[in-house]
């Protein structure tokens, strides 16, 4: 099973982790004291911060104010939970709020967790409220030498491992809907029913978060600054093409639900509706029967047969061809 890691904090201040990006693929790792002032350095152009920050520690908005310099209104929003995913340009820096499928313990697919961030072409500074596994797979990259190498190349690499480990969640509802299929129905139609109806919720709640996703990518690629290059606008239009596919197969999912959905309950329609047909048929059978006992059982005089030994096999083959009578009519009027 793979190995899952998170941005857990580890001290009382807001910075999950930080790396200076050395252009070539790796970074060196920097604490709060030196990240929290640091500033580009003209003599080192390739150089790129990356600061992931826990946004619901205290003093994070009054920080991105006061020595980031950020506007309140952007400020707000880098730290609010107002999380649905859109993006924006504001000058030369670039203002985002994305959304991943929440593979925390004890997590459903549709809880999404969110990531802001804020980039200024030489500073990245990414947000989140709940453990994100997304940095983290971008961080290895770079301890390993193999990341990205500018702010573009690096928003690129977080929104593709987002966008990634969406299909997880996919392919694990297919194959749950494949061996739902493969099923019988009439051994426990209630759970089938309970659990196709999960994933038809898990359906809708991703396509509701990522429908909106699909716009801020687009929105990026197509508004970002001008450091955020050609190459890197090539890479998250891939990134829209694969969110694309993914909306695809979260329709089809959804429909081949439906449709399950519907054989089943058609299926337990049927058969309660033939149940009820053949208690109709019985009725209808036992129905002259029962009149022809019931008026000879009334106990009043006159009653013909009272005093004949053989009456009661005379009244037993009435009803045998009355019975007899019945069955040819109902199967010549294909009642049977």
């Amino acid at each position: 099973m793979e190995e899952q890691l998170y941005d857990d904090q580890t001290g009382e201040d807001a910075l999950l982790f930080a790396r200076v990006l050395d252009g070539a693929g790796g970074g060196r790792r920097i604490e709060w004291e030196e990240a929290r002032d640091w500033q580009p350095d003209p003599a080192r152009p390739l150089e790129v911060l990356w600061m992931h920050i826990c946004r619901n520690q205290p003093g994070v908005q009054d920080w991105l104010e006061g020595v980031i310099g950020l506007s309140e209104p952007t400020a707000e929003l880098l730290v609010s939970d107002r999380t649905r995913p859109r993006a924006f340009r504001e000058g030369q820096t670039l203002v985002a709020t994305l959304r991943g499928i929440n593979f925390n313990p004890n997590a459903e697919p549709e809880d999404m967790v969110s990531m802001q961030l804020w980039c200024d072409g030489r500073r990245l500074i990414t947000l989140r409220r709940e453990r994100l596994q997304t940095p983290r797979d971008t961080l290895a990259e770079i301890d390993r030498g193999i990341g990205p190498t500018d702010a573009g190349s690096l928003i690129t690499a977080l929104t593709e491992h987002m966008i990634a480990r969406m299909s997880r969640s996919i392919v694990d509802m297919n194959d749950h809907l494949d061996a739902l299929e493969d099923q019988d129905p009439d051994e426990d139609a209630e759970e089938m029913l309970g659990q196709i109806t999960t994933i038809r919720r898990n359906c809708l709640a991703l396509k509701r978060h990522m429908s909106p996703q699909h716009e801020a990518l687009e929105r990026i690629s197509r508004d970002a600054p001008a450091w955020f290059e050609d190459h890197d606008r090539r890479e998250i239009a891939e990134t829209i093409e694969r969110l694309r596919r993914y909306l695809d197969d979260i329709d089809i999912s959804k429909e081949s639900a439906v449709v399950m959905q519907d054989e089943i309950r058609a299926r337990a329609a049927s058969s309660s509706e033939k149940a009820t047909y053949m208690l109709t048929i019985v009725a209808g059978i036992f129905l002259p029967l029962g009149f022809v006992t019931g008026l000879l059982g009334i106990n009043v005089g006159g009653m013909p047969g009272v005093n004949d030994g053989n009456a009661f096999w005379e009244v037993v083959a009435l009803c045998s061809a009355i019975l007899a009578v019945q069955l040819y009519l109902f199967w010549r009027w294909k009642w049977l």
